[in-house]
């Protein structure tokens, strides 16, 4: 498997554990994250990179079954190219039902795939 795609693996976990760290500053509470622009814009950042490397693992790779490939990548041209239609909602379910499982995801493709990059916990 090409080399390039490990990094993108890896730009995945990246962006997922910055999204949970954010946390660990503001509460994980809808509320907060509503009112707080900063912080929107950070998750919506990090989202965009993961629709991204998605995107770029799919193409470079199309062997590779990534669960809703498609609905990330949708979400990340929704983020950039219809940024005013975006719901908080939306963006709060993608945080807190879906990241964890692209997490474990992503985790096992490196360890099945790269075996020797280090994993980011």
């Amino acid at each position: 498997m090409d080399a390039s795609v490990g990094k993108w693996f890896i730009d995945i976990l990246n962006a997922i554990n910055e999204i949970n760290s954010f946390f660990e500053t503001f509460p994980r509470k809808f509320a907060d994250y509503s009112g707080n622009i900063l912080l929107k814009r950070a998750i919506e950042r990090n989202l965009e990179i993961i629709g991204e490397a998605v995107n770029r693992i799919i193409h470079k790779q199309p062997d590779i079954q990534i669960t809703s490939a498609r609905q990330i990548i949708q979400l990340r041209n929704l983020v950039i190219h219809s940024y005013d239609s975006i719901s908080d909602e939306n963006i709060w379910a993608v945080v807190i039902n879906h990241l964890p499982k692209l997490k474990s995801e992503i985790q096992n493709l490196v360890i099945e795939n790269f075996p020797d990059f280090p994993l980011i916990p």
